[in-house]
């Protein structure tokens, strides 16, 4: 599913976009669901509990602009796509500043939007799995590929990747593990670890060693499991990504 938020202080305009949203996603398969807001400071709100995938953002509007809007966005997200709404094409290269992924110009033709929301569709489509996380720094997308494994240390838990970095997220190891299972590579090793099978280099009876050259345990109860799990995901027919 996209998570499209639309963000124009003209509700006129607000509701001919949206409205051209839900005519694209008629035409598609692809499930939409659609947040509209009238103004910055409530949309920078919704970023506390929400992941969205677009957002349209009128650039001229009153209190809060869009650009400083965008700005704040990118300290919370820096991986969702703005697409700026301008009655002028003279915030172009600001646009840059935020990395914008493209702007339009007012009258909005429904042509030239359902062009843009084709592209950010298939751009979804063809992104490696992925996961979405609040840290400390904000929202931040993830790659399965780049994760060597998860580790619980009591209420919080660690990620490390493959380059070396270690992320701190606040919620459960078990939060992770209704996302992040078989069918995407992961298992359980340890009650307190889940390890990315692609990213495991050798192991042994009680130990892991991962790309980078970590170790990490292999309990008893997990041994047999992890070994199904590895081997299975090794000589599947698909790659995991």
């Amino acid at each position: 599913m996209l998570r499209i938020a639309v963000c124009d202080d003209e509700k006129e305009y607000l509701e001919k976009i949206e409205a051209s949203i839900l005519n694209w996603m008629e035409g598609g398969d692809l499930p939409v669901r659609i947040y509209c807001f009238e103004n910055g400071d409530d949309l920078l709100s919704a970023l506390n509990g929400i992941t969205f995938d677009i957002i349209f953002l009128d650039i001229v509007m009153p209190l809060l602009d869009g650009m400083d809007t965008a700005r704040e966005i990118r300290n919370k997200d820096q991986n969702v796509k703005i697409i700026f709404l301008t009655s002028s094409p003279e915030f172009a290269l600001d646009s840059y500043e935020v990395k914008a992924y493209n702007y339009l110009l007012k009258p909005i033709s429904d042509l030239k939007l359902s062009a843009i929301l084709d592209e950010c569709s298939l751009a979804s489509s063809q992104e490696p799995k992925n996961i979405t996380l609040k840290t400390a720094l904000g929202y931040q997308k993830l790659y399965f590929q780049n994760i060597e494994y998860i580790e619980a240390q009591n209420k919080k838990v660690l990620i490390f990747l493959r380059d070396n970095s270690i992320l701190e997220v606040s919620q459960p190891l078990r939060s992770f593990e209704d996302q992040l299972t078989r069918n995407n590579g992961f298992c359980k090793c340890h009650r307190s670890y889940l390890v990315y099978l692609p990213n495991v280099n050798h192991f042994s009876n009680n130990e892991i060693i991962t790309r980078s050259g970590r170790s990490i345990p292999i309990s008893r109860g997990y041994g047999k499991a992890f070994q199904e799990a590895y081997f299975t995901t090794m000589f599947q027919d698909e790659t995991i990504n």
